[in-house]
């Protein structure tokens, strides 16, 4: 078997001023009564950003390597509405909602199909290696204009 035909892991795709991201639902993700444990559904929603972040070219390593910084979750809110099950197929749906010098705010939807399970708002901040607040580099910022409409609630 030849490496390039390997197997590669899910990256979404953009749709429109979104990005989609699919996921499955393993047995390790579910709690006592067979549900998915709440707290997951904010590792899928981290899942879906860092792979929106390398579909739009933002090396967040390269940054951190570098000592320029990286993203950092700064607020978070997360509302369910309807519980995921074993085998279930979701999407986790991303957009970008207001984009300010050192920060981005998102909103993101976890579904099953048409049903909305999970919304979750998080504003990520670009912090300096000293945990301040800094600019983001011009070029993320340009990748999100590129990508994203900038709306307001």
């Amino acid at each position: 078997m030849v490496m390039g035909d390997m197997p590669q892991p899910p990256t979404g795709i953009f749709e429109g001023q979104s990005h989609l991201f699919p996921l499955r639902i393993y047995y390790e993700d579910t709690d006592l009564s067979g549900l998915v444990y709440h707290a997951n559904y904010l590792k899928y929603a981290e899942r879906a950003r860092s792979d929106l972040l390398r579909l739009l070219n933002i090396d967040q390593r390269a940054a951190h390597e570098a000592g320029e910084g990286n993203y950092a979750v700064a607020e978070a809110n997360i509302r369910f509405f309807a519980p995921a099950r074993l085998d279930d197929s979701l999407t986790v749906q991303t957009r970008c909602v207001e984009l300010k010098a050192a920060s981005v705010r998102l909103a993101q939807v976890i579904m099953r199909g048409d049903d909305k399970l999970v919304e979750i708002a998080v504003r990520v901040g670009f912090i300096a290696p000293n945990g301040r607040p800094r600019r983001q580099p011009d070029e993320w910022r340009k990748a999100f204009d590129n990508f994203f409409a900038k709306e307001t609630e």
